[in-house]
């Protein structure tokens, strides 16, 4: 059983798009509905072993990728891997700036060292791919970009680094949604809120290993998201059908950036997840799994 994708089949044939952070989580399954949909993806990602782990599945599946090692965050290292793609593929059609990290902290509590490695992940990193991508190869021959946010919508209280960084990255999704129309590039963003992905294994906190299984009673749709449903907007953002949005940010949040808190959520199971990803990984936190 391959990508149950719901975009037409070959859709991407013959585009090279790259994903950050392509390793685990969003990106790997981002990655596999690209690749089941045509298109040579270059998986990016610090971590040689998570990203050959995922090329082998993509090849296993019939896709087509290659991938680069490479920390987001240096200058130089970005410019050198862009120009290798470059050399490689001719051409960039995509880029998905999926990358990014964070750890919970009242904001009293954070070093300014924490917060610039914070910012410089989820920011500064995805600035860098953008604008190299943009100057070595879309601003020739046009493009579409995709950032990453959270929902960041009025605070985010716990993760403060992380919602400024993400909040700034809407801003530069708009400004260089303007500034690179002309050359025929569209950039857009998501903003997913709780999704369950491998990234929850990662909080060693036990207070927020403790509220990840309650969050979907802050939910409206009453549940978390699955890795597919973030990749259907992502993928969808990437294709011709988006040819006219550019600058704009889909939630991917189950209408939890909408609750005030003040209306009283009912219990219900009516909303029922899309389940595109073959290979979908279950958190070990919300399996019942002990690590």
């Amino acid at each position: 059983m391959g990508y149950r994708s719901l975009f037409a089949p070959g859709c991407f044939k013959d585009r090279n798009i790259i994903v950050t952070g392509g390793g685990s989580g969003i990106g790997r399954c981002t990655a596999h509905e690209l690749a089941a949909l045509g298109a040579h993806v270059v998986l990016v990602g610090r971590k040689a072993d998570k990203l050959e782990a995922v090329a082998a599945e993509l090849r296993e599946d019939g896709g087509e990728c290659s991938l680069e090692v490479l920390d987001i965050r240096n200058e130089d290292g970005v410019k050198e891997t862009v120009a290798r793609i470059v050399a490689a593929r001719g051409r960039i059609h995509g880029l998905v700036n999926n990358a990014g990290g964070q750890f919970p902290s009242p904001l009293a509590a954070i070093s300014k060292k924490g917060f610039d490695a914070v910012v410089s992940t989820n920011l500064t990193g995805g600035f860098l791919m953008a604008r190299e991508v943009y100057l070595q190869s879309m601003s020739s021959h046009g493009g579409a970009i995709v950032n990453m946010l959270a929902d960041c919508w009025g605070g985010m209280p716990g993760m403060g680094h992380s919602g400024a960084a993400r909040a700034g990255m809407m801003n530069l999704t708009e400004t260089a949604a303007v500034e690179w129309a002309a050359s025929g590039v569209r950039v857009n963003a998501v903003a997913p809120g709780w999704v369950t992905s491998s990234g929850m294994d990662s909080y060693q906190d036990e207070g927020v290993k403790a509220l990840i299984p309650l969050l979907k009673k802050e939910v409206p749709l009453q549940r978390l998201a699955t890795e597919s449903e973030v990749s259907a907007a992502i993928v969808f953002l990437l294709t011709d059908a988006a040819a006219f949005i550019t600058g704009s940010c889909i939630k991917i949040d189950g209408g939890a950036s909408c609750n005030t808190k003040i209306f009283p959520l009912e219990e219900s199971s009516a909303s029922k997840p899309y389940e595109g990803f073959h290979r979908a990984q279950a958190p070990r936190i919300l399996s019942g799994e002990k690590k």
